[in-house]
């Protein structure tokens, strides 16, 4: 009678810590590497909406969610960012090639699938944008005068902020973004923002491609050289410094 009291307590026993072993995981549960991640709106979410916002506009950053820059910016020139980064901009590399996380192929899904949600084949039809790239410099001067027809009713006469809109030639914005940037601006606008396109500054009178290059050479004048001081260093002992 023992033996058969002991033998159920061992049973019971044995049921109960096999109640308490966790089961293996089902495929589907298993946390996928960085590298191995290939849904658009993950790779998305963590890695590009911090920036140009959750529906890839509303952000600090540029919108993506914009079918005038999608139809200016081929596949090619958001790739290249995308990857590389801008160089003295918040923009970052994401690629491994260049020191981010990101595999040749999520770089790709991300593309694809920015153009596939906010592109419109036809959003430029009817119309002749300036370039988005140029080899060529705007003129300062003549960008002086095609700003106070173009800007000015909203980022005021000098640029310093207006009614409509902030400053455009604070030395902090102009550091962090890059010549192309500002042309990226001028032309595309930030509609989302009520920041209007080369088309719609000046109602019937859209830039030319010479007045938005003249635009960012004015612009680009305005930036510090060298932005930011250093804090003064301490006297020497003998009051020279």
């Amino acid at each position: 009678m023992r033996s058969l009291i002991v033998s159920a307590l061992l049973l019971v026993v044995a049921g109960l810590v096999a109640c308490n072993v966790p089961s293996r995981p089902k495929m589907e549960s298993e946390v996928l590497a960085p590298d191995q991640l290939t849904d658009f709106d993950a790779l998305y979410t963590h890695n590009c909406s911090g920036c140009h916002g959750g529906d890839g506009r509303r952000g600090p950053a540029p919108a993506l969610h914009d079918s005038t820059y999608l139809a200016l910016a081929d596949d090619e020139t958001i790739r290249r960012v995308a990857t590389n980064g801008v160089p003295g901009t918040p923009m970052a590399a994401f690629a491994q090639s260049a020191g981010g996380l990101l595999t040749d192929q999520q770089i790709d899904i991300l593309v694809e699938g920015i153009r596939a949600r906010w592109a419109k084949p036809n959003a430029l039809a009817g119309f002749h944008p300036p370039p988005y790239f140029t080899q060529e410099k705007g003129d300062a001067a003549r960008g002086a005068g095609a700003f106070a027809v173009y800007c000015a009713s909203c980022h005021g006469p000098n640029g310093a902020g207006g009614p409509k809109a902030s400053s455009i030639v604070d030395g902090s914005f102009l550091a962090l973004v890059s010549d192309q940037g500002l042309r990226t601006a001028v032309i595309v606008g930030r509609p989302e923002l009520g920041f209007p396109d080369w088309r719609n500054d000046v109602a019937g009178k859209p830039m030319s491609a010479q007045e938005v290059s003249d635009v960012v050479a004015w612009l680009a004048a305005q930036r510090t050289k060298f932005p930011g001081q250093a804090y003064p260093a301490p006297p020497t002992a003998g009051g020279s410094r």
